[in-house]
């Protein structure tokens, strides 16, 4: 049994999701090998050959993949994967960009967002926005899997020395170009890794008010997120959103302001280690699920809880 993992970089470092992913592959069991996929990353390669647990390096360097095109990078996939029983990426925006992709053209069915290895065959993956969890079994050739990430920890970046070998397949479909990219460049952390994050709701009243929070996650060293309903009005940007149609986090500490907790939001982050919630509405969701609560006015707690710091 071979297990490939397709590894998420941005052709000069990998992403700390990937290692959450190699947890869950070495879960599975088997050999471990790493599809890495891009233009220029054979520093990426070398990165994934000393992770813990992996046998295989598989480095595919050609300007095909430099924008891991869902089209080029599925294409790939699809032609070697006849040598694997497992193919797993990260339940991130890249990887639910090409992985449906795979498993419609190996005729397999996707198994999504997994979140515990039960067997070989049998995963478990959260359903209803996280309200049940599914026990599936899959009968297919080929498991095809996204891994959520904060639900595994991340396998060692060093101590491996696996073997990296370079593939001649350049797969082009030609049907996609890459246009342009607009990048959030922020000094605060990134949401899916930060060990501390801090939402704003839509109690926060307008993206102004977010100064406030940004204020406070300077003092912690946090990440910046964002209900959808801040996101919806205009508050912030997209890229800010935690929820069920915005990034999964499960940071050490998340702190929970002017958020009300739908159940969208909760999906996001309900599996952080510590969850405080400030909200004046004690009658607020988000306070079923917080470790801490603080029932007050937001404009007042946050200011005092920045310069007591």
């Amino acid at each position: 049994m071979t297990i490939l993992v397709i590894a998420e970089h941005d052709n000069n470092e990998l992403k700390p999701a990937t290692l959450s992913t190699l947890a869950a592959a070495t879960a599975i069991g088997g050999d471990v090998h790493v599809l890495v996929a891009g233009k220029g990353c054979e520093a990426v390669a070398q990165s994934a050959a000393q992770a813990a647990g992996v046998a295989k390096v598989l480095l595919a360097d050609n300007d095909a993949y430099e924008h891991q095109l869902a089209e080029n990078i599925g294409d790939l996939v699809v032609a070697i994967a006849s040598d694997f029983s497992h193919i797993l990426a990260s339940a991130t925006t890249t990887g639910k960009n090409f992985m449906p992709r795979v498993a419609a053209r190996l005729d397999v069915n996707q198994i999504s967002e997994v979140i515990a290895v039960e067997a070989p065959d049998t995963f478990k993956r959260p359903i209803y926005a996280g309200n049940a969890i599914a026990t599936v079994k899959s009968d297919d050739a080929v498991k095809v899997m996204t891994v959520r990430g904060t639900a595994f920890d991340a396998v060692a970046s060093e101590g491996g020395s696996a073997e990296v070998v370079a593939l001649s397949e350049a797969c082009d479909a030609g049907v996609s170009s890459f246009v342009k990219e607009e990048l959030t460049v922020s000094e605060r952390p990134e949401l899916t890794s930060a060990s501390v994050v801090i939402s704003g709701g839509r109690g926060l009243g307008n993206g102004e008010n977010f100064d406030i929070l940004y204020k406070l996650a300077d003092k912690l060293g946090a990440a910046v997120g964002a209900s959808r309903a801040a996101v919806d009005a205009g508050f912030v940007p997209n890229d800010m959103q935690v929820g069920q149609t915005g990034k999964m986090v499960a940071p050490d500490l998340y702190i929970a302001v002017g958020l009300s907790g739908a159940i969208q939001h909760l999906a996001g982050m309900k599996e952080s280690k510590i969850i405080v919630a400030i909200n004046k509405d004690e009658e607020a969701p988000i306070f079923q699920v917080a470790d801490y609560g603080l029932v007050a006015d937001l404009f007042e707690a946050v200011p005092e809880l920045e310069g007591k710091l």
